[in-house]
């Protein structure tokens, strides 16, 4: 399958691109499309950039467990809007 893609792009971006592309003997089109695929990442880089982030998943202990506790949550945030310990709900 293939799509079509417009671009504008303003006259310093593409008359770059088109001398690039004359003196590589090449339609514009041609030599864009065949510098995105270069520039594209396989699907084994996105594999490895993955594992590399999730090798941090779970790297961050707030000390206490977190969850849906609307109590705490109301806590937390009337303490960081700076409430005192006896206008906590």
């Amino acid at each position: 399958m293939s799509y079509v893609l417009t671009l504008e792009m303003p006259e310093d971006v593409y008359q770059p691109l088109a001398q690039a592309a004359a003196q590589a003997g090449q339609k514009l089109e041609d030599w864009t499309l065949a510098r995105l695929r270069a520039s594209a990442p396989t699907a084994s880089e996105r594999a490895a950039a993955f594992a590399r982030l999730m090798r941090h998943a779970g790297a961050v202990d707030l000390g206490r467990p977190l969850g849906a506790d609307n109590t705490q949550i109301d806590r937390d945030q009337a303490r960081a809007a700076g409430a005192t310990p006896l206008e906590l709900p």
